[in-house]
């Protein structure tokens, strides 16, 4: 169809701290170039309500629901991204022809595909109209609708990243945000060879539990980490759950595991139980895969926490490299990936496949909305 386009990506996890926006030069199947990129942080209220969304859309059994939290909700997430999108473009010159689509994640308050029930806040119609450029979002529902876990979706881009490398095969990519994914890509360069799987819990748990005794919402390089002991019986406890013995692909909620796991610890001793609970569910992972990686490439907010990559290099015992480190974005990886899939979804290209979400023959997803 439209070939090569210029399209930005917009990325608001389940770690809540704002949106990322990143622009990609891709034709749905390959990468010919990687654009600017912007973090937009959610504000202190901003944040506020969004989390006060999570403890209620567990509640819901039609995700187009909206009770009065999450109508508010996603009013603030869209106008987050709207004042993101709108920044990026003025801080690098752009004008709105520049793009030719954005790929709108959303913010994600609930993930139950045992449910069929998935639910990403933010309105694409009103955020298209907001900044005058189409809009793909929406884009895990068909999936999940399906039969199919709806997540990840990033392998596509992973696997474009990887097919642009020289990187050693077999390759694992590992994205520690609020939860953790692996990707495995294998020889062959056919996406319907793709492995990928939310592994465990990533640094959802650990920040929930910085921010209640630390007053920040991380683990700054990981420091009060670094000072705890791990305790080994609550961390086996944890290991003990029905989710690790669940065949690949599986997806995971974002409060499948929360900070409450380490009550009773000290702030240090707590922090080291939850970093260590994260390092051993990728190892736990990595014994699905069909075989073990050459090498371990970590991107996400974890990526930046040096006593989980650590704890993550001996419990696997493979070499671990940042995505940084080999010329990919650690912070912006996942937001790169939505621009891709927004030209996928143009491109009428499928986003996932049995591999990658246990949906039964690769699917398209995702809406456009012009406005």
């Amino acid at each position: 169809m439209g070939g090569r386009r210029w399209a930005i990506g917009l990325m608001s996890g389940t770690s809540m701290d704002g949106v990322d926006a990143a622009a990609v030069e891709t034709d749905g199947r390959r990468v010919f170039a990687f654009g600017p990129t912007l973090f937009r942080p959610y504000l202190d209220d901003e944040r506020a309500v969004i989390r006060a969304a999570l403890a209620v859309a567990p509640s819901l059994t039609n995700r187009a629901d909206r009770p009065d939290v999450l109508a508010e909700a996603e009013r603030i997430v869209t106008l987050a991204h709207a004042d993101a999108v709108t920044n990026f473009l003025s801080a690098n010159g752009l004008s709105r022809d520049d793009v030719a689509v954005v790929g709108f994640h959303g913010q994600t308050v609930f993930h139950a595909p045992s449910r069929r029930l998935t639910v990403q806040l933010g309105d694409g119609l009103a955020l298209s109209r907001a900044i005058g450029i189409p809009v793909v979002y929406d884009f895990r529902a068909a999936d999940v609708a399906a039969g199919g876990e709806g997540a990840p979706l990033v392998p596509i881009w992973h696997a474009a990243l990887a097919a642009s490398s020289d990187l050693p095969r077999p390759l694992a990519i590992l994205n520690i945000g609020g939860v953790a994914n692996l990707t495995w890509i294998g020889a062959g360069e056919d996406p319907r060879d793709l492995v990928a799987f939310d592994c465990g819990p990533g640094n959802g748990p650990l920040d929930d539990w910085c921010l209640r005794h630390t007053g920040r919402p991380i683990d700054a390089d990981g420091r009060l980490a670094a000072t705890g002991r791990i305790d080994e019986h609550r961390l086996a406890g944890l290991l003990a759950h029905p989710f690790f013995a669940v065949p690949a692909p599986k997806s995971l909620d974002r409060n499948a595991f929360t900070a409450e796991a380490a009550n009773g610890l000290s702030a240090a001793d707590g922090a080291a139980t939850l970093t260590a609970l994260t390092a051993r569910a990728v190892a736990e992972g990595l014994a699905l895969l069909p075989e073990m990686p050459e090498r371990l490439v970590i991107a996400g907010g974890g990526a930046h926490n040096p006593t989980l990559l650590a704890m993550i290099a001996q419990a696997t015992n493979v070499p671990v490299v940042t995505a940084g480190t080999i010329g990919w974005s650690t912070d912006f990886l996942e937001a790169q990936a939505f621009a891709h899939l927004a030209v996928r979804h143009l491109e009428r290209l499928p986003l996932s496949f049995p591999g990658t979400t246990r949906v039964p023959h690769p699917m398209r997803g995702g809406v456009l909305a012009v406005g």
